[in-house]
C-alpha cells in the first residue's frame, strides 16, 4: 500500500529528497539548460546533442523514472524535450522522434518504456511532430552496466532491428526530420547500433538528443 501511494502522491522530491513535494521548484530549475554538442567515445555519425550533464537533480531524477515507477516526472522532463527540439529542429519540416530501444526484461521490470513516455509528452507539445518507437533488442542483448566501451559494442553489433513490415508513415515522409531520443548517453554504441538499424531500413536520422550525458 506504501508502495502505490508514493507512486500517487510521492512523499519527497526525486532531486534532493525534499520531503513534502515531488519535484521542487529548484530541481525543477535544473532542467532549464540548452542542448550541448556531446562527443562520444563511439560516434554514431550524426550529431548528438545532451540537456544536460548525468549528474544531481537531472541524474536523480532520470533513475527515479527508470527505476523506481516515478512517472510524476515524465512530464518535466518531457517538458525539457520539448524545448530542446524546438531549438534544434528545422522549421517547417515534420519532426519524427524514435526512443531508443529497451530490452524486454526492463520493459517488464519498468511496467513500459520510460524514453517512449517521455518522447510522447515533448511530442505532444510539439507541432508536426509524431513518435515512432520501432526498434527493439534482441534477447541476446545484456545489460550495459558496468560493461566498457567495446564490450557494449560487441554486446549490442547486430542486436537493435526494426520489426518486419512497413514503416510508420510519419518515417517515410521525405522531409522528415528523425531524431533518436534517449536518457543517457554514455558511450554512444546503443545510438550508433540504433543508427545503423534505421539506416538498413532507409530511415536517416538527423541527430541524436539525450536528456543527459555521462
Amino acid at each position: 500500500m506504501r508502495t502505490l501511494l508514493d507512486l500517487i502522491l510521492p512523499q519527497d522530491c526525486a532531486g534532493c529528497g525534499r520531503l513534502g513535494v515531488g519535484w521542487c521548484a529548484e530541481c525543477a530549475e535544473s532542467l532549464g539548460g540548452q542542448p550541448v554538442r556531446v562527443w562520444p567515445r563511439t560516434d554514431p555519425g550524426v550529431p548528438c546533442w545532451a540537456l544536460g550533464r548525468y549528474a544531481g537533480p537531472r541524474r536523480r531524477a532520470v533513475v527515479a523514472v527508470k527505476e523506481h515507477h516515478r512517472r510524476d516526472l515524465v512530464a518535466p522532463l518531457g517538458r525539457e524535450l520539448a524545448r530542446g527540439l524546438a531549438g534544434l529542429r528545422t522549421p517547417r519540416r515534420p519532426l519524427v522522434l524514435v526512443p531508443a530501444p529497451v530490452r524486454r526484461a526492463a520493459v517488464r521490470r519498468r511496467g513500459g518504456d520510460p524514453v517512449g513516455r517521455v518522447a510522447r509528452v515533448a511530442a505532444s507539445l510539439l507541432t508536426d511532430c509524431e513518435v515512432a518507437s520501432v526498434l527493439r533488442a534482441d534477447r541476446g542483448v545484456r545489460d550495459s552496466v558496468g560493461l566498457g566501451p567495446m564490450q557494449r559494442r560487441r554486446n549490442l553489433a547486430g542486436r537493435i532491428t526494426t520489426p518486419a513490415g512497413s514503416l510508420p508513415e510519419a518515417l517515410r515522409h521525405p522531409d522528415a526530420e528523425v531524431v533518436l531520443v534517449d536518457d543517457v548517453l554514455t558511450t554512444g554504441a546503443t545510438a550508433s547500433e540504433s543508427i545503423r538499424a534505421l539506416e538498413r531500413v532507409a530511415v536517416h536520422v538527423r541527430a541524436v538528443l539525450v536528456t543527459s550525458a555521462a
